[in-house]
């Protein structure tokens, strides 16, 4: 049966199935089950009377949901957690009159979003070691080749492609660095009750405020959290979704910084991004070859920079210890944020493996600008053999812009020829002239830079990176 059904194309087209899984419903409800579970057995180990046999079958039901069941209870009941507490109460009856004891419905919403968000981060952060791996070895491949460097897009000084790399590189481990400080220091919302006072659990252990706060503690332990907030009302701080979307939106800046550059590079002929066998460029224009997967950065970044806006308005807006409008709009800003954000670095990454460094452009594309660059030094070349420095800087003015005009007509750079020629320097050599030709004087420390870069800034960002990463499943471009 055919579905007619709009569908994201995020899910279609665009995000992996890793991230569209930990997204998914199984998975989510799955993480309501575990939480469930563990504040039973925190309860349990602080002297509630919870037999084995209830926590035995919660442990025996966590990753068999049935959603046809809930969805039917959901139906009647029009609340989701209690469709969920009653189809886990029905498929682990010893412990059904246990779930969700103590708990309101942001126990399990609250603190699974965070679980979710969690491995959404260090699903993202494996992706982005994919990318900055790739690309220190592009850069260090390349640290030593020059090419143009511009400024408003104008040919300015000489730069290496390899340095230039890193510049993106950088951005990507500033993105790591701020998903890694996330990760470590990740928050649950914890046992905080109806209204964030814990009474219902001050209640349940009988007026011992001692055993309520371990409660908190343990919960974060079993489910691998380093801390609860502090304080809540029915839900954690709203700000802190804005928190965590931020460093996804990093991402998205340093990704269309990126794409943007590679399609001014290809539209130069020096970079170019893969371009499969069989790859269509247009439906018209057969020859074309389209840098469509960073234009496709670019389209997905401007979404999650417009999603930013999002949690920040509902943190805004929420009313004392909480109200319900945040909730359309957290189910559907959270998922597509990390879900574009997720297909953003898939294509970075296909990108940055399979660029394409023309280097007899790059080389064309700095011979027509070395003479200009060479000026300097010949005005120094000419001063010492003996000319006026302010007279040979009125004739190199002349003749650069006379050829600046040829060049801009198409003409070759003549400019040595004519200096040469011109009496005002005859008295230098025109093999001292051409020897200041040479790109690698012009690239100054641009090689250093990029081995130092990646030695004493690059490498230990991926150490840190590594330690918190989920490995991630390479997934497949669709072009």
């Amino acid at each position: 049966m055919t579905d007619d059904r709009y569908q994201s194309p995020l899910g279609t087209r665009y995000a992996s199935a890793e991230m569209q899984r930990l997204w998914g419903s199984r998975h989510r409800i799955g993480i309501w089950r575990r939480l469930w579970l563990a504040l039973a057995e925190a309860q349990q180990e602080l002297g509630i009377d919870l037999p084995d046999a209830a926590l035995d079958d919660m442990r025996a039901h966590l990753d068999d949901v049935d959603l046809a069941a809930a969805a039917e209870y959901e139906r009647r009941f029009r609340h989701d957690v209690m469709a969920h507490i009653h189809a886990f109460g029905d498929q682990a009856p010893a412990a059904r009159r246990y779930i969700h004891l103590g708990a309101t419905s942001a126990f399990v919403t609250d603190n699974a979003d965070l679980l979710v968000m969690r491995d959404g981060l260090r699903l993202l952060l494996g992706r982005l070691l994919t990318v900055m791996q790739a690309l220190e070895r592009f850069a260090h491949t390349h640290r030593a080749l020059p090419c143009l460097a511009y400024t408003h897009f104008q040919p300015a000084q000489l730069t290496t492609v390899g340095k230039r790399a890193t510049l993106w590189l950088q951005d990507f481990a500033l993105d790591a660095e701020e998903l890694c400080y996330r990760l470590e220091h990740l928050r649950l919302r914890g046992c905080k009750g109806t209204t964030g006072t814990q009474a219902s659990y001050l209640e349940l252990f009988d007026g011992d405020h001692q055993r309520v706060r371990e409660l908190d503690t343990r919960l974060a332990v079993k489910m691998d959290a380093v801390e609860t907030f502090a304080v809540t009302g029915q839900t954690y701080p709203r700000k802190y979704d804005a928190m965590l979307i931020n460093a996804l939106g990093g991402i998205a800046m340093s990704a269309a910084k990126f794409a943007n550059d590679i399609r001014l590079l290809q539209h130069e002929g020096e970079l170019l991004e893969p371009f499969e066998t069989e790859q269509i460029g247009s439906s018209a224009m057969a020859y074309k070859r389209n840098p469509i997967r960073a234009e496709r950065i670019s389209a997905l970044a401007r979404h999650v920079l417009a999603l930013q806006s999002d949690p920040a308005h509902t943190a805004a807006t929420q009313w004392l210890e909480r109200t319900l409008d945040d909730s359309a709009n957290r189910r559907l800003s959270l998922p597509e944020t990390f879900l574009a954000t997720d297909a953003i670095l898939v294509l970075v990454a296909n990108i940055v493996d399979g660029l394409e460094v023309r280097e007899p452009v790059i080389a064309r594309h700095v011979a027509e600008q070395m003479p200009f660059m060479a000026t300097e030094r010949w005005l120094m070349a000419g001063v010492a053999a003996g000319g006026d420095r302010q007279a040979l800087h009125e004739v190199i003015r002349r003749h650069a812009l006379a050829v600046a005009e040829d060049v801009s007509r198409g003409e070759p750079n003549d400019l040595v020829e004519r200096l040469a020629a011109d009496p005002a320097f005859t008295t230098v050599p025109v093999e001292i002239l051409r020897a200041e030709l040479d790109p690698e004087r012009y690239i100054g420390r641009a090689a250093q830079q990029t081995e130092n870069f990646i030695v004493e800034f690059l490498q230990p960002q991926l150490a840190r990176a590594q330690a918190l990463a989920q490995t991630a499943p390479a997934a497949e471009v669709t072009v």
